[in-house]
């Protein structure tokens, strides 16, 4: 009998994950936090295990949406129902709340983007205006959500635009162009009384819309690293955006070991009455020795800094890559 199957088996079996050891961190992660919940799924790409904590339970996903949408634009694009050429013209009136790097250039005269360059700021470095574009020009979000259900993506939800969604889950009356700069928008934000702003967070944490699982988030990283979704260069067009987008720097990539590479997607939204709606981090990590996690944090509804949040992501991402042996 060989011993070639043996070894092989046993190899795999010493590079399980840990779920103990990942278990009692997350708790103890969230037994620090004074308010608020947070979401953990992952899967070990090379040997299929998962583990989730609340995997089933929705989180505001607030950016990390634009990694599905970029999903659902490059589906379109592979099946030729729309171009990566195409030019669409951007004016006054395109322009949605911040952050946007396209807001940020405007000069008062319109000018066109392709939908690669879209497609490049919206997952590349969140931008607002280049997301709500690319959801108008795939027929709105509920036509996002549906096309990713049939491309069997669960668990996520895409229902409003940001011009919307951000407008909403702070309390403001409407969108106005006033809020497409970030110094009108905190200035319209001062404006709104505490009692409002306090319900309309409320609101927001419990309504389902524009959530996701951290499970249904881990399938789709998955599911996108094994191919299964888009065609070869799609895939691999999406992938280096993440990779080489730099936001989040003290998240998910914080707490990995040096020499890893990260392919993600970010999410943060804006701090009501010191509590974050969500601050989440999701994506595939793949750690020195090739082997490759896909990981999905959420945060939703917690008090405390930025940098405190942070680096609770981070503190799961190294829980996760310490349970692994790093090998």
């Amino acid at each position: 009998m060989s011993i070639v199957p043996l070894f092989f088996g046993l190899l795999l079996k010493s590079q399980a994950l840990d779920v103990q050891l990942i278990r009692g961190r997350v708790q103890a992660l969230e037994a620090g936090l004074r308010h608020g919940s947070i979401g953990v799924a992952v899967t070990d790409l090379r040997t299929g295990e998962s583990w989730a904590y609340h995997g089933d339970s929705r989180f505001p996903m607030q950016s990390v949406f634009k990694l599905p949408l970029g999903i659902a634009v490059l589906d379109a694009v592979d099946r030729r129902e729309h171009s990566l050429d195409t030019r669409i013209m951007v004016g006054w009136q395109h322009l949605s709340v911040p952050m946007s790097v396209i807001n940020d250039r405007f000069s008062g005269h319109a000018r066109p983007y392709s939908v690669a360059e879209l497609l490049e700021l919206a997952v590349g470095v969140s931008d607002n205006t280049a997301a709500d574009l690319l959801l108008s020009m795939m027929g709105g979000p509920q036509k996002v959500t549906a096309r990713l259900k049939r491309m069997g993506i669960n668990g996520i939800r895409v229902d409003r635009f940001e011009r919307q969604l951000q407008v909403e889950n702070v309390g403001l009356p409407g969108f106005n162009p006033e809020l497409t700069s970030e110094g009108g928008f905190l200035k319209a934000l001062s404006r709104v009384p505490g009692d409002r702003a306090e319900a309309a967070m409320k609101k927001y944490l419990a309504d389902p819309r524009d959530t996701a699982t951290p499970n249904g988030m881990v399938d789709l990283l998955a599911g996108l690293q094994r191919g299964r979704f888009l065609s070869p260069a799609s895939r691999e067009r999406l992938l280096r955006i993440m990779t080489a987008s730099t936001t989040g720097p003290n998240r998910l990539k914080a707490g990995l070991p040096k020499g890893s590479t990260l392919a993600h997607k970010t999410g943060t939204g804006r701090e009501i009455l010191g509590i974050c709606g969500a601050i989440n981090d999701v994506g595939i990590a793949t750690l020195p020795g090739g082997r490759k996690l896909a990981i999905a944090v959420f945060l939703s509804g917690t008090s405390g800094t930025k940098t405190t949040r942070e680096r609770i992501i981070a503190n799961v991402a190294r829980a996760v890559t310490d349970s692994t042996g790093r090998i």
